[in-house]
């Protein structure tokens, strides 16, 4: 994500933001996605906020790395055990081969459509033969702002199951629900999990 407004968002909501999951248990998605990495797994939970899932993860025996573009969210995510936080964008992201699975828990939410088909395919790059992707959504269409000034693109099922593919990912299980996020509101979302 290299939005500022939404970054600063962020920035300035991120004890606000944890308190939406603090739970001492992984939810069933996380759950399964651990179930499914090998025993030691390295994990990148890309856009990870203030490390809850990083925390689950870390807990459950993998290594985990941590990033965010938020400062404030990376502050909170380096405090856990066992995790590795830094703050960098999608665009920062590097690598072959490192990773056993990616966590992208409505983060590549944030960025514009234009560039999600080259951070999709980084990430491919990135994880073993036959790692992990787990991607979540806000469900609908076109890119705009919510009520706090966040930038987010929309994606019906079809529309990310074919960008997945497009990456060269096999695309497996979809999830799909309702929540209340930061803003307020409920909306509808969609997670896939994906092999590269």
């Amino acid at each position: 994500m290299t939005d500022r407004d939404t970054i600063a968002v962020y920035d300035a909501r991120a004890g606000d933001y944890a308190k939406l999951d603090s739970s001492e248990t992984p939810g069933a998605t996380l759950s399964a996605f651990i179930a499914a990495l090998p025993r030691g797994a390295k994990v990148l939970d890309l856009g990870c906020g203030p490390g809850t899932s990083a925390r689950h993860m870390a807990r459950a025996g993998c290594a985990v790395d941590a990033v965010d573009a938020s400062s404030g969210m990376i502050a909170l995510a380096g405090k856990i055990d066992g995790v590795t936080a830094w703050q960098a964008t999608f665009d920062d992201l590097t690598g072959t081969a490192i990773y056993d699975g990616v966590w992208a828990n409505f983060s590549l939410l944030h960025a514009s459509r234009a560039d999600m088909p080259r951070h999709v395919s980084t990430l491919h790059t990135a994880l073993k033969a036959g790692g992990l992707f787990h991607i979540a959504v806000k469900e609908g269409t076109g890119e705009g702002r919510d009520n706090l000034g966040r930038h987010y693109s929309y994606y019906t099922e079809p529309d990310l199951a074919t960008l997945l593919q497009a990456a060269g990912f096999t695309v497996g299980s979809t999830r799909r629900g309702r929540d209340k996020g930061l803003s307020g509101g409920e909306e509808n979302w969609i997670s896939i999990t994906a092999h590269a």
